[in-house]
């Protein structure tokens, strides 16, 4: 990649190029002699990882905007500075929300596996009939960027915007998008017709959408994530999935990946992608100047600007 270029020529960088996770034994070997440790999302910093660094590891400059990879209260406690890369992957993430709503209402994937698998006779009246969006509700938890960025391309194939998030947006932001705040979670969900996950990982968000919320959704509702797979309780989701007590959902993020539930791999009302967000050669480049910039930063005795 091209940043991985401009890390050599800036500073004594070394690199895995392996493109897998390094385990906790290579991670701690890694910062052992480092002053600075860029992880990607599959690189756990666990208070061990971060305790080999010794007094030289002064920054984890994350490589992506989810930190729930890192254990941020050992790093604080050793005085280390965490930062991430806001708004980098904010319109792919975005494209790649708006594509799975799409492709499960519509069936679009069913539909193409179908014909490469050479069943398509022609077209038929009632098949692979799918759902309109148009004039239907989408409802987002957690409206910050991406959630803002999914509003708007939703508004545009006619949806009607709803969110849920632990504050009001401003005003104009909110006029802007013609978006209803529901302050209870629980109020908006009856009301919906596709809820998209776009919330942090956090202790308070884990199983934010269990059983019990769940079961407040319209049988014809379809669940979307693209935030991270502890958000949802997955094992709630797969039994409502094969009840048909919800209609469908479409995944880029799962519990502990990159295993994916075998249970969700059967069933035909689901739409699975390989955490493939930001995915592009565009945004990674992105990602990759702003660790640049916060390092940077640190070099000059700086403030690093993405700090978490």
């Amino acid at each position: 990649m091209p940043v991985e270029v401009r890390m050599a020529e800036l500073f004594d960088a070394e690199f895995n190029l392996s493109d897998h996770p390094l385990d906790e034994k290579g991670l701690a070997g890694a910062v052992s002699d480092s002053d600075v440790l860029v992880p990607t999302l599959g690189d756990r910093i666990s208070a061990k990882v971060i305790s080999a660094g010794g007094n030289r590891l002064r920054l984890i400059a994350n490589f992506g905007v989810g930190i729930d990879h890192i254990d941020l209260e050992s790093a604080r406690a050793r005085g280390i500075i965490v930062t991430n890369t806001p708004g980098a992957l904010t319109e792919d993430t975005a494209d790649l929300a708006m594509t799975l709503v799409l492709s499960i209402a519509r069936r679009f994937s069913e539909g193409e596996a179908m014909l490469r698998r050479g069943e398509w006779k022609g077209w038929a009246p009632t098949d692979l009939l799918g759902r309109s969006l148009t004039g239907k509700a989408l409802g987002v938890v957690g409206m910050g960027r991406i959630g803002q960025a999914l509003a708007r391309r939703a508004r545009a194939c006619g949806l009607s915007i709803h969110y849920h998030n632990r504050g009001r947006l401003p005003e104009p932001v909110e006029k802007s998008l013609d978006a209803r705040y529901w302050p209870k979670l629980d109020d908006m969900m009856p009301k919906i017709d596709i809820l998209s996950i776009n919330c942090p990982a956090t202790p308070e968000t884990h199983h934010l959408i269990e059983e019990r919320r769940l079961s407040l959704m319209k049988g014809d509702a379809f669940l979307i994530n693209t935030a991270r797979g502890d958000i949802v309780d997955q094992d709630a989701l797969i039994a409502a999935l094969e009840r048909g007590t919800i209609a469908g959902a479409g995944m880029d993020v799962y519990v502990g990946e990159p295993h994916v539930d075998a249970r969700l791999l059967k069933l035909g009302n689901v739409r699975l992608l390989p955490h493939m967000g930001s995915a592009t050669l565009e945004t990674r480049t992105a990602m990759g100047e702003k660790v640049i910039t916060n390092i940077t930063a640190l070099a000059r005795g700086e403030d690093p600007p993405d700090r978490c």
